[in-house]
């Protein structure tokens, strides 16, 4: 549903979309066609009407027209939005005026528990208007790739995403897959065999680093100082000298099947052949007898000679 942003929840937009494309109706009618309760479905009727989306004629019910009805809702949403956005700004003045006297301590806030990470690693996500920079272990502490939906919206609202991921959080059945989807939706992936620590890094405005300990989970939001610069030194860094992930982008590919493409993409990121059979769901020895054939085909006796033929030359078989 689209109108959530306007205040409108999934069944009210549901009863308002009706109305709109099917016209007036009763109110037992409206319930019977969408199969609800006709008490329930006049609430909702009531509550539409008070807010201006649906008039009553007699005992029908009308949709106002959408041009209408919702730019004004919409228009008072973004004059809520711009005053919140007002007050932010003078909050923010407020806290880095006043942060000249704080502590160390009041510069480093500490989150304890699941929940509370979760809420902040999406609340940076959601915050953020420009960029977002991330380092991503293995065995992910609070929040999986899978219950980060957070990543997709901001991607979606043109953030620049910029991910340096362990080389064994692709080694882990399904999440290559999961990193190409991420990759055809604009986001920037890099590797490195390892990394000293998780973190991410919204406009280069606030960091999360979550941290290990015997108890519960845990992080520490860093707000701008000298930490917060020496996060984002070390991310630009790591960055610059980890392995663009392009796992489909072989442009030398032409003469080779899908498999084979696959599988030379895989070794060519550097997994070994027991990784690429896990993530092609394969087994090691096909992967085995498929680099033996392409190198029979290539007329090499070494896999550095095939991926220099592959690479350099634009084609399998010498000529």
């Amino acid at each position: 549903m689209e109108l959530r942003a306007l205040g409108i929840d999934e069944e009210q937009e549901r009863i308002y979309r009706h109305l709109v494309s099917a016209g007036p109706a009763h109110a037992p009618v409206l319930a019977a066609a969408l199969g609800r309760d006709t008490r329930e479905v006049a609430a909702i009727l009531d509550v539409l009407t008070a807010a201006g989306l649906v008039s009553r004629d007699a005992d029908r019910y009308l949709a106002a027209p959408p041009e209408i009805a919702l730019r004004s809702l919409l228009v008072r949403r973004r004059d809520e939005l711009g005053r919140a956005e007002t007050a932010m700004a003078e909050l923010t003045e407020l806290f880095r005026a006043s942060s000249s006297g704080r502590s160390v301590r009041d510069l480093v806030e500490v989150v304890t528990g699941v929940d509370g990470v979760r809420q902040r690693f999406a609340q940076l996500q959601s915050g953020a208007a420009k960029d977002l920079r991330a380092f991503v272990r293995s065995n992910p502490m609070a929040v999986s790739a899978a219950q980060n939906t957070a990543e997709g919206e901001a991607v979606q609202r043109g953030v620049r995403y910029r991910i340096v991921v362990e080389k064994a959080v692709l080694a882990e059945p399904g999440l290559l897959a999961r990193a190409e989807e991420s990759l055809e939706a604009g986001e920037e992936i890099r590797i490195v065999p390892d990394l000293p620590l998780r973190m991410i890094i919204a406009d280069g405005e606030l960091g999360l680093v979550p941290l290990s300990s015997a108890g519960e989970p845990g992080a520490i939001v860093v707000h701008p100082s000298g930490l917060l610069d020496a996060l984002i030194a070390l991310f630009e860094s790591t960055w610059d000298r980890a392995m663009a992930l392009q796992p489909d982008d072989v442009p030398y590919a032409d003469d080779l099947i899908e498999l084979d493409r696959r599988i030379i993409a895989l070794l060519l990121q550097g997994f070994t052949d027991n990784a690429v059979a896990k993530q092609l769901d394969i087994s090691a020895r096909t992967v085995q007898r498929r680099i033996r054939y392409l190198m029979d085909e290539a007329q090499v006796s070494t896999r550095m000679q095939l991926g220099y033929r592959l690479s350099t030359l634009g084609r399998l078989r010498p000529g």
